[in-house]
């Protein structure tokens, strides 16, 4: 029998611990695949496919992610895999092999695997590529579908990428079975396992640094989160380390004390068994949790911005046209009266409109680097009229105060602190108010030309402008409409009728609705897949975490079986544990990504628990299916032992 003979034998008598390995770097090559067919194809290059500048760049990172997570994903593998056959090679040694040709024997069967998984994971990407065209051509609004064309430069990076990312890998992790002794490997599967202990102090410590990170991430704000992010991230996954490595032992042997439990049924075997299983996957079921709560917070973040593109645009936009001029009744741009004709032409229906007069006063934004710009003077009952029809709140400003709008309300920074003095002028009179605070989102469209709004007094805006001619004020004109989001021929229309030296004055909600739209329905689309890819991979690795057990889990329910278990209950204690190891993981995931979804509402200021939920429930269902494949192939394997 040749090494390629015996390896092939050795691949298809482990399959069962294979599998879940080979689907998972399969996966990974037909989403590698499927992304460099796009950045290779012969009209992205060219620019003959308008608007793929928007997720060119995007799927360039997400490549380089995939690259990065299967070069960590193979490692731990692979690492698993030998430490798990180490009595194999102890026998083989035996037998007279040597180090170099157990080596040469490994190379061979992970060649094998790699070369298998290249080929099925471009064959299926080369059949999922022309839906993945479709579905980024509807995406792009392209005019034609994009052409299914599979460039042989994707192919041989895929290729070559893949084959030189296993090979090297294969050779890193041979290194610590040459210098394994044939008495260790013998003995690898029957060193006896004392009984774990946990630290008092450390399980202590995760406590303290989840508690730490949580209350961080519950405060951190649009203003904040570059201050906390690392300090989050830090807390959180030390702490999630200490309660995988030393809480969760703590907890089940606090449990074997609780003798109303621990002797109820079959708990003491589940209990008992946890508590080795525990500490032996407690790096993998820290990894697996780390990688949940970043699929978890990633896609649910994607999901958010998707779903949330229509507040935020209303948020920054709150009419769908709207437009500020210089001097009452000017009427430069266009005329409101013909701007209403145009409307109803179209087949649209108007909601409100909202006439607001102004005076422009000169402002320093020091937080921009001292940007000098002018923000508008309106009185308090202008305003209040407005946040009527926007469902705004009205602002209550005593005499020698103001309240400072910021058009955005995604905004980092306040640009003036409550309480603070401003000294300005309103067409040369001195204007001093002291600032009651800033309010991010405005009741009229923003990039109309002035930085926000300055809302004071109406007294107080009476005299400041007494004797301003009305050519120095300003009217800003807004109309809102039905079912504005089809409103984007009608904007053309409109734009039409407005002389071109004057259409940079007017502004509409639409066409930056549908921007932010295109680029989020990308965003989570391209998102998604490297989500799945994450996911199958977390699952993976509990799956063959369990079959390198498995010999293991054979001779102790052997045993117990001997002393009158029967089947059923070992069917009950195996499902538990299985069970226990796929959902805990995700369990502390999920919490770890419900205070992420807390900092993004602060941040958008609005709650986005109820898209986090729907995430949450979209990942356990997915979970559950995983779980439920891996239970039933265990407990086949299980009984053929």
């Amino acid at each position: 029998m040749t090494f390629r003979h015996l390896a092939r034998s050795n691949v298809r008598g482990n399959w069962r611990r294979y599998i879940a390995f080979f689907l998972s770097s399969t996966f990974s090559v037909m989403i590698f695949f499927i992304y460099a067919a796009f950045l290779f194809h012969p009209d992205v290059i060219s620019g003959n496919i308008r608007a793929a500048d928007k997720v060119r760049y995007g799927m360039i990172l997400c490549e380089y992610i995939i690259v990065i997570f299967s070069f960590f994903f193979v490692l731990y593998s692979m690492s698993a895999f030998l430490k798990s056959r180490k009595k194999e090679f102890g026998l083989l040694s035996l037998f007279g092999m040597t180090n170099r040709q157990i080596a040469k024997l490994v190379v061979y069967e992970n060649t094998l695997i790699a070369v298998l998984a290249i080929a099925v994971g471009i064959g299926f990407g080369a059949l999922f590529s022309k839906l993945f065209f479709m579905a980024l051509a509807e995406l792009l609004q392209v005019e034609s579908p994009i052409r299914f064309i599979l460039a042989p430069k994707a192919i041989w990076l895929t290729i070559v990428g893949f084959l030189a990312l296993f090979e090297l890998i294969t050779l890193f992790t041979l290194r610590s079975v040459g210098r394994s002794q044939i008495v260790e490997l013998l003995k690898a599967a029957k060193k006896p396992k004392s009984l774990p202990a946990a630290s008092k102090w450390l399980t202590a410590l995760s406590a303290v640094c989840l508690a730490a990170g949580y209350y961080m991430a519950f405060q951190a704000k649009l203003q904040t989160i570059l201050i906390y992010m690392l300090p989050i991230l830090a807390t959180v996954i030390l702490g999630t380390y200490f309660l995988f490595t030393q809480a969760s032992v703590a907890i089940l042997r606090r449990l074997q004390k609780a003798s109303g439990l621990y002797y109820r049924h079959t708990n003491l075997v589940t209990i008992a068994q946890l508590v080795f299983k525990m500490k032996d996957n407690a790096r993998t079921l820290f990894m697996v949790s780390i990688l949940s709560a970043v699929i978890l917070t990633a896609t649910g973040t994607f999901y958010v911005m998707y779903q949330d593109t229509t507040n935020r645009t209303v948020g920054n936009n709150p009419q769908t046209f709207g437009f500020a001029e210089r001097g009452v009744g000017a009427h430069n741009i266009i005329h409101p009266d013909e701007l209403k004709r145009i409307v109803a032409d179209n087949g649209f229906q108007l909601a409100y409109e909202i006439r607001l007069t102004g005076v422009p006063v000169p402002i320093t934004l020091e937080q921009m680097n001292n940007t000098q710009t002018k923000t508008l003077l309106v009185p308090e009952a202008e305003y209040n009229r407005g946040a009527g029809l926007t469902n705004r709140k009205p602002l209550q400003v005593e005499p020698g105060h103001a309240s400072y709008v910021f058009p955005y309300k995604e905004v980092a920074v306040d640009f003036f602190a409550k309480g603070a003095k401003l000294e300005t002028n309103a067409a040369g009179k001195p204007v001093s108010v002291q600032i009651d605070g800033q309010i991010n989102g405005g009741v009229i469209n923003a990039n109309i030309g002035f930085t926000g709004m300055l809302v004071v007094d109406d007294g107080d805006y009476a005299e400041w402008t007494k004797g301003i001619p009305d050519n120095d004020k300003v009217v800003y004109y807004g109309f809102e409409i039905g079912n504005w989001e089809k409103s984007l021929p009608l904007s053309k229309s409109i734009e039409s009728a407005i002389p071109p030296s004057e259409r940079k004055y007017f502004v509409n909600r639409v066409e930056d609705y549908l921007n932010y739209k295109q680029f989020n329905s990308l965003t989570l689309f391209i998102g998604m897949l490297v989500s799945v890819l994450f996911f199958v991979a977390s699952g993976s690795m509990l799956y063959f975490k369990l079959f390198t057990e498995i010999q293991d889990d054979q001779a102790q329910f052997k045993a117990l079986a001997r002393v009158g278990m029967s089947d059923e209950e070992i069917r009950s204690v195996t499902g538990r544990q299985i069970g226990l190891i796929f959902f805990i993981p995700v369990a502390v995931g999920a919490v770890h990504a419900a205070f992420a979804y807390k900092s993004l509402g602060n941040m958008l200021g609005t709650a986005v628990w109820h898209y986090g939920l729907v995430v949450m429930g979209i990942y356990a269902a997915m979970q559950f299916g995983y779980f439920a494949l891996a239970r039933r192939a265990y407990m086949k394997q299980l009984k053929q032992g």
